[in-house]
């Protein structure tokens, strides 16, 4: 079966199409015009969009799955603390350790076996993640109730929103798992975590993300993570491109040692970081002056717009101008052949010259215009209508014109009116055997 064939392109979609393809460089035209069609023929949407792919950010239209998290974390310059718990010390210490021991030994394997067997009754329902948000803010809820307002400032967000504004911010992310069940867990978020030197430290140098593996969105996370023990803390930051875990804190560690073990971290990674706001600012600075080449390309693109719609207009202009020309010159062919025409019809139906001898002729001489004159006979009984005939007959006569006598000046009505439909006669209009009349110009009135 034969493909359709894809629907024809405007002036204003060719224009577009092209100037994506410069601005893009693009040579695939149906691949720019897959990108325009995708953003409804927006040209500034589909080349940012466009740009965005080049520097490594997803389109739009192919966005990143939610799952697995892109997180490295088989680098193995990862540096890793970990803080053992401290032996018990003297005769009453190992004696309470070694009572304790069964019991504490009989509990976490009969918990693990609970939950072990709890699997093959019904799934963990952490492994569905419905509401990762709430998720944290639960957690974040329970936490403050249990532990007081007075902690780090908790990112309320999901954890692949902490990962995208770190690297967005260029910042470091230190991630909090919480492990509830866990006997170090109470004592590390009393005395570390809510310390004034521990959360002025975090809050002015980095974003702290924490969640509660018994909740689906912390649980997830602790899937991609992968701690060993509790409480666990890990660093994340963009290096070489990709959001990297370059540090992992687990065990009960004091307020003093954790803020040693962050800035070592940080100053161990401290080039990394720089290089990718050298390298972004870079890649912001060709942005830029993109931006401004494309901004000049329009500018020089709609002022060459400009000149060529103006000089469609002057053409449009000038071809008006000719055709009304043309036009105006054939009226005034068609008037005067009219005219012509007119004259000769009238001159047709004009009554013979009486005689010379004739009692009833009356001899006029006409004054025309132009100095010339025009003399001829007509007969008392004959309407005015007759003289004005002869006059409009000759070729001398002005289109418009009426005839007026001398002495005294008064102008013969020699074409009907509605007061006066039939002219007079020569004779009603007191005109003797010999007179001369003047023919007067109207053609500018």
């Amino acid at each position: 079966m034969a493909a359709p064939e894809e629907q024809e392109l405007s002036q204003a979609q060719t224009e577009k199409l092209l100037q994506f393809q410069d601005l893009t460089g693009l040579e695939s035209m149906d691949q720019c015009r897959r990108t325009l069609e995708q953003h409804n023929w927006n040209i500034e949407a589909a080349v940012q969009d466009r740009l965005n792919e080049q520097e490594g950010v997803p389109s739009v239209f192919n966005p990143p799955p939610s799952r697995p998290l892109q997180v490295n974390t088989a680098d193995h310059r990862v540096y890793s603390y970990i803080v053992s718990r401290p032996q018990p010390r003297g005769l009453l210490g190992w004696s309470y350790y070694l009572i304790m021991l069964p019991f504490r030994f009989t509990y976490y394997t009969l918990l693990d076996i609970f939950r072990f067997a709890l699997r093959f009754i019904r799934p963990d329902p952490r492994g569905r993640v419905t509401d990762p948000v709430g998720d944290v803010v639960s957690f974040i809820h329970s936490f403050e109730e249990k532990y007081g307002r007075s902690h780090p400032v908790f990112y309320q967000g999901t954890y692949s929103q902490a990962l995208n504004d770190a690297k967005r911010e260029l910042r470091y992310l230190l991630v909090y798992l919480h492990g509830e069940d866990h006997q170090d867990t109470d004592e590390f978020c009393r005395n570390t975590l809510c310390t004034e030197e521990v959360l002025t430290f975090i809050n002015t140098r980095m974003l702290f993300w924490a969640c509660s593996t018994s909740r689906p969105e912390g649980y997830r996370v602790s899937q991609a993570l992968r701690e060993n023990t509790y409480p666990f803390l890990a660093m994340i930051m963009l290096k070489d491109r990709k959001m990297t875990v370059v540090g992992r804190l687990e065990g009960l560690i004091q307020p003093e040692d954790l803020v040693n073990q962050l800035t070592f971290i940080m100053e161990a990674n401290q080039t990394y970081l720089m290089s990718e706001r050298l390298e972004r600012e870079e890649r912001n600075q060709t942005q830029v002056l993109r931006q401004q080449q494309d901004e000049a390309y329009l500018a020089s693109l709609r002022a060459d717009q400009e000149k060529e719609r103006k000089r469609r207009e002057e053409q449009e202009q000038r071809r008006q101008e000719e055709e009304a020309a043309r036009q105006s010159v054939l009226a005034e062919e068609r008037r005067r052949r009219t005219l012509e025409e007119e004259k000769e019809r009238k001159s047709e139906c004009l009554p013979p010259e009486p005689a010379l001898d004739d009692p009833d002729s009356v001899k006029i001489v006409f004054k025309l215009p132009n100095d010339t004159r025009v003399e001829r006979r007509f007969l008392f009984s004959q309407s005015l209508t007759v003289i004005y005939d002869f006059l409009f007959s000759l070729r001398e006569t002005p289109e418009k014109f009426q005839i007026v006598t001398n002495f005294p000046r008064r102008v013969l009505p020699c074409l009907p009116t509605e007061e006066q439909p039939n002219p007079p006669t020569l004779k009603e209009a007191g005109l003797s055997r010999s007179e001369v009349l003047f023919v007067q110009d109207l053609t500018d009135d």
